[in-house]
Formats: C-alpha cells, sequence, structure tokens
C-alpha cells in the first residue's frame, strides 16, 4: 500500500536548515497496524504528516496504492487524502457546538457520496464506535473519550485504505485510553490499515510492528510480538 524510498525532508527558516526526515526506505503492507515511535524532534509527525498527505517530502520517492505521489498537485493530493485516508488526531478537532452528526459529516462533504446515502453511512460510523445514543449531541458535551471515539467514526464514514492516529490516547486518562486503543485493534481486525503514532510504549503494542525513529533515521523496524488480549486488561 505504501512505499517510500530514500524520504527526506528539510525545513527551511529565515536562512537556517532543520533536517526532520534522513534517508528514510519503508513498506506498509494492506492490513498492517503499524505503530511508529521515538523521542520528540524524532522525526515521527513529520513522517506522518508526510505519509497522510499533509505535508511534502523534500527528497525521494513515494508510491501510495501503486501510485507515484511525487509529481501531484496539491488539488490531487487533496483528492487521495479525503478519499483514501481516515485521521484521528491527540486534540480531536471536532466542532463543539455541532452535533456528533454533522461532525461525522465533515468528510463527506468533501467527497461525490450523494446526499441521499450519507445518513445511512454517518448512522454506521457513529454505531461502530458505540455512540448511536450520543448522535444529536454537541461534541463540547462529550467526555474526552467520545470524543475521541467521534473522531474514528468521522474517520470511518469515508471507508478510506487506511487510518493514520497521532496519538490518539494522549489526552485521555487510562480507561478511556484503553477503549480507544481496543475500537482501533477492532478495526484491524477488521482489515484496516493502521499507522499510529505515540510515545507511549503500551500503546505502541497493540500494533503488529514497531518503527523506532531517532534524528530523522529509522533506528528499528521489527515485529511486536503482540498476543490477543483485552484492551481494558492491558491497561491495568
Amino acid at each position: 500500500m505504501i512505499s517510500v524510498k530514500n524520504l527526506g525532508k528539510i525545513y527551511a527558516d529565515e536562512g537556517s536548515e532543520t533536517v526532520a526526515l534522513r534517508d528514510i526506505s519503508l513498506e506498509i503492507k494492506k492490513g498492517e497496524f503499524v505503530s511508529i515511535m521515538g523521542p520528540s524532534g524524532s522525526g515521527k509527525s513529520t513522517l506522518l504528516h508526510v505519509l497522510s498527505f499533509l505535508d511534502r517530502s523534500t527528497s525521494g520517492t513515494y508510491t501510495f496504492l501503486g501510485k507515484g505521489t511525487t509529481d501531484l498537485s496539491d488539488a490531487e493530493l487533496a483528492h487521495i487524502r479525503n478519499k483514501e485516508i481516515g485521521f484521528v488526531f491527540q486534540s480531536f478537532n471536532l466542532l463543539s457546538r455541532s452535533p456528533v452528526y454533522e461532525n461525522v459529516e465533515v468528510p463527506l462533504m468533501y467527497s461525490d457520496v450523494p446526499t441521499s446515502k450519507r445518513k445511512e453511512l454517518i448512522e454506521r460510523a457513529v454505531e461502530s464506535v458505540g455512540l448511536k445514543d450520543k448522535i444529536g449531541v454537541e461534541a463540547g458535551r462529550l467526555s474526552g473519550g467520545q470524543k475521541q471515539r467521534v473522531a474514528i467514526a468521522r474517520a470511518l464514514v469515508n471507508d478510506p485504505n487506511v487510518i493514520f492516529a497521532d496519538e490518539p490516547t494522549g489526552n485521555l486518562d487510562s480507561k478511556s485510553g484503553a477503549q480507544i486503543m481496543e475500537i482501533l485493534e477492532n478495526l484491524h481486525g477488521a482489515g484496516r490499515t493502521i499507522i499510529l503514532v505515540t510515545h507511549e510504549t503500551y500503546t505502541a503494542e497493540f500494533a503488529d510492528r514497531l518503527i523506532r525513529l531517532k534524528d530523522g533515521l529509522v533506528e528499528s523496524d521489527l515485529p511486536t510480538g503482540k498476543k490477543h488480549r483485552h484492551g481494558k486488561e492491558f491497561f491495568k
């Protein structure tokens, strides 16, 4: 699904340069659950932003679903991002005064999904994260864990090929974090490709594979040896 070769990213600011990624090469197959870890400044968020088309690399090549993306226009990348990718962020990024229904609907407003089909897709996504009874509630009135579940429903509503989760448990207590990781684990079990950025080892180990970055380089890329487990028990 994803293949990058010799990927580099340099940020230039007023005459100075910061190297965020250095010569990164890796592949991620459809259906994998991959965690990316590393200390602050290691490049993990930059890598996620490049892989999810929120940013462009400075050098190297990126192939997504068999298609080279390096020379695509911003509009073409935006189309791929909306159709093929779902996002879950640490800060939820919800419209706090809008109900759950309208928050989950947002990606569909930029898609070619007919209005007549939206209601079914939204309700299915909301139900899949256990919030059917909250569909008309303003997002700002929900708990942190519920907000993140809304964010996951929003990420799912377009039936994306891959879900990128950036520190999805970072603003949650351990119980809510466990519930979010269970949902992601279940989505992976249903065949979703998930790429998770985290600084928490216990969260990273829900994945099948762990990529560690340091100073913009891949320090290691190994299987986690994950065993079947239940999230709530694992977070105790």
